[in-house]
């Protein structure tokens, strides 16, 4: 499934508010074979320089703020459709009568009035500078069609049709080739999104970014290719389109994979600790302790989070597992089950100290 504020000064008052309130073209390579994660110790302290060195103060500022945030609590979040803006979130509000930390949005593929409406993008970025202005921590990634297809896709035909579709091997490979037709369509994609996010930059936002999420899933067209050549290559190919051509230095970059997932499989989409600022992975299940921990080991220092799941973890999940850093409860499955978290001291929401500052 599926950004503090202008200028700085207002950042570190929104900050202020949380604590108040390059592989050839070729067949994708097989995936290698992985010894089983170590029960990595978690990290007394993290690595908090942000792998884009020309990151914006307020990209900085955010970025330290999760690394603060790691291990003394974790931040409540909660994802909303792009053209319902702000549903789910407020849905939180009238269960809890608290707001969640993050807000978190996508950028769409249908046309129409859709819930993935792209034809309103303009709409959610509105919302995420009100979310922001209003002390939310805002989250951004994008179901988006595949590059062989034109936007916006159909409702009810594009997901199956495009977002789930498969590329052919020749087709990945003349998408990661350089000046290729597919390439080019595909940089035209990610150019697009870059208008979007740059006006966030412009209005001094710091977004967490997390493109190509759950590419480990083959249930994604970007996702499922292991190796070098694969989608942690398309990965490094975002990171270079967004930060060298469109200079958006207001990104921190939340890599992302989905569980559960056989062990040691991670590290075989892993683009480089060069492009990740923060280790993620998403389930709807079981959060079990192997996973925090093959996560601890692969992000080495790096701050970790849980990019979705269905409902918040549990008391006891984030006591056996405290160094989470934020959780995301998807769009449409907000119930009275996400009450125990939202009164447990150790979640932070908007507004909450955060335990340490």
């Amino acid at each position: 499934m599926r950004k503090f504020i202008a200028p700085f000064a207002i950042l570190l008052g929104a900050t202020a508010v949380l604590n108040a309130q390059a592989a050839p073209p070729a067949a994708v390579p097989q995936t290698q074979s992985v010894p089983a994660a170590p029960r990595a110790p978690a990290p007394s302290t993290y690595n908090c320089e942000p792998v884009n060195p020309n990151a914006t103060p307020e990209a900085r500022a955010l970025l330290k703020t999760i690394c603060a945030v790691s291990g003394k609590g974790i931040l409540s979040g909660q994802h909303n459709y792009p053209n319902h803006r702000d549903l789910d979130t407020e849905k939180v509000h009238t269960i809890t009568g608290k707001y969640p930390a993050v807000w978190g949005s996508d950028f769409g593929f249908t046309d129409e009035e859709d819930k993935d409406s792209i034809l309103h993008r303009d709409l959610m970025i509105a919302e995420a500078k009100k979310q922001a202005a209003a002390g939310s921590i805002i989250y951004l990634c994008w179901h988006m069609l595949r590059p062989t297809e034109d936007e916006p896709g159909k409702p009810g035909d594009s997901w199956k049709g495009s977002v789930q579709a498969r590329l052919t091997d020749d087709q990945w490979a003349e998408l990661i080739t350089s000046d290729t037709p597919l390439h080019k369509r595909w940089e035209k994609y990610m150019d697009t999104a870059a208008g979007y996010l740059k006006q966030l930059q412009d209005a001094h936002i710091p977004v967490l970014w997390r493109p190509m999420h759950e590419n480990n899933g083959g249930f994604f067209w970007w996702g499922g290719r292991p190796g070098m050549g694969g989608t942690a290559q398309l990965y490094r190919e975002v990171y270079a389109r967004m930060v060298y051509v469109h200079h958006l230095d207001n990104l921190i970059w939340v890599w992302n994979q989905n569980g559960p997932a056989p062990m040691g499989e991670f590290v075989n989409y892993f683009p480089g600790k060069q492009y990740a600022d923060i280790v993620s992975y998403d389930n709807y299940r079981e959060l079990s302790d192997r996973y925090y921990y093959e996560l601890l080991a692969l992000a080495e220092g790096k701050p970790i989070a849980l990019g979705e799941v269905g409902f918040p973890p549990s008391a006891e999940v984030l006591k056996a597992q405290p160094k989470w850093a934020w959780f995301m409860v998807w769009a449409g499955m907000v119930n009275d089950r996400i009450l125990p978290a939202y009164n447990n001291p150790y979640v932070i929401n908007r507004g909450d100290p955060i335990p340490g500052n």
